[in-house]
């Protein structure tokens, strides 16, 4: 069984791109994909299901210490799993316990805009998280400490807006991309590429879509508000 394991992980791919691709990093990305796409829609099960291509992942952005055929360790990459999967877990929670006050809604938050305060949030851990951690994987060694810092800052603060329900998360994910690609296709990390350009197009998808939502339950508001004032009373008499 553990043989079998073994070589399921190990399980390459070669494209004639220089080095082969490991399975794990596509099924990874593959798990990350599925969670966007639920995410969109607003479903509590984009949190559990990220948190699956968050533990492939890391074993894959450790190439050196795993051993893999791309043998570089990006530990931004790597450590962001981490903080993907403590995120995910606030996300799950909260996105649950709005799905079981609202279950005639069916989701588990409705978008809004982070204001003042939560914009002011994002601003100052931005700050904060890319002086500290790009310190940290310089000293580690990491390849491109300050990209991989950057990814690492831009995806820590747009899963915490996700899970927040903040619309402004969408546009964190498009600055982490146009650093993303290039950084990764370098690396040699091919499939992590491919998937932050398809993701780059996706994310402009997503924020369109929470914004039609929002735009769509301010209208809804509006309707209940004007039915419940004076003269909506008077005309429905």
């Amino acid at each position: 069984m553990f043989d079998l394991l073994t070589r399921l992980l190990d399980a390459q791919l070669d494209l004639g791109l220089g080095k082969p691709i490991l399975w794990r990093e596509i099924i990874g990305n593959g798990f990350g994909l599925a969670s966007a796409v639920l995410g969109m829609r607003r479903r509590v099960s984009a949190w559990p299901i990220g948190i699956l291509g968050n533990v492939i992942l890391f074993t894959v952005f450790l190439g050196g210490v795993f051993h893999t055929p791309q043998n570089l360790d990006l530990w931004g990459q790597a450590g962001r799993q981490v903080f993907f999967l403590i995120t995910s877990v606030y996300g799950w929670i909260t996105w649950a316990a709005y799905r079981r006050r609202h279950e005639d809604e069916g989701v588990g938050v409705q978008p809004r805009w982070a204001g003042k305060w939560g914009l002011l949030q994002l601003g100052v851990g931005g700050v904060v998280i890319f002086v500290a951690s790009f310190y940290v994987l310089r000293a580690l060694g990491s390849w491109g400490p300050a990209a991989d810092a950057w990814i690492l800052t831009g995806s820590i603060l747009a899963t915490y807006g996700m899970a927040r329900g903040w619309n402004e998360f969408w546009l964190i994910w498009i600055a982490v991309d146009i650093v993303g690609v290039p950084l990764l296709w370098k690396a040699q990390y091919y499939p992590s590429a491919l998937m932050y350009v398809i993701y780059g197009a996706f994310v402009l998808w997503g924020f369109v879509t929470w914004l039609q939502v929002q735009r769509r339950n301010r209208a809804v508001e509006a309707d209940a508000a004007h039915d419940q004032s004076p003269s909506g009373v008077s005309v429905s008499l």
